[in-house]
């Protein structure tokens, strides 16, 4: 299992609003943690969430420092660092945060389970 590899599709799938992407790379209920706090999201919410962002166009510029390991043949986490850029009303703001993830295999799919994303200082 390459956790990078998946953590760049889900990326690349948000990049692009791509929300069955998305969706299919996810295992709800997910937990997701950041600047708002913590939630377990089930599949409505994710969606709710999702189309409430549709002004917002974002852009992965970079990610390193990436850290990853295989639990076992149905479980990965991965940490890296991530930098992002977003427009939202033609405002641009740039982010720099570090990020995990748990990856789980079901069904000979893998999904996230749960993500965390901690903005880093400037």
């Amino acid at each position: 299992m390459e956790a990078l590899e998946f953590e760049k599709r889900y990326w690349k799938a948000m990049e692009d609003r791509d929300i069955d992407a998305v969706k299919n790379l996810t295992r709800f209920p997910c937990i997701i943690m950041g600047k708002t706090g913590v939630r377990k999201v089930d599949e409505t919410e994710f969606h709710k969430n999702f189309e409430s962002s549709k002004n917002m166009q974002m852009q992965v510029l970079d990610i390193s420092d990436i850290t990853s390991q295989t639990i076992n043949e149905t479980t990965a986490v991965i940490a890296y660092i991530i930098q992002l850029e977003y427009v939202v009303d033609g405002q641009t703001s740039a982010f720099r945060c570090a990020c995990a993830s748990t990856w789980v295999k079901e069904n000979d799919q893998w999904l996230c389970a749960m993500h965390t994303e901690s903005d880093l200082e400037k």
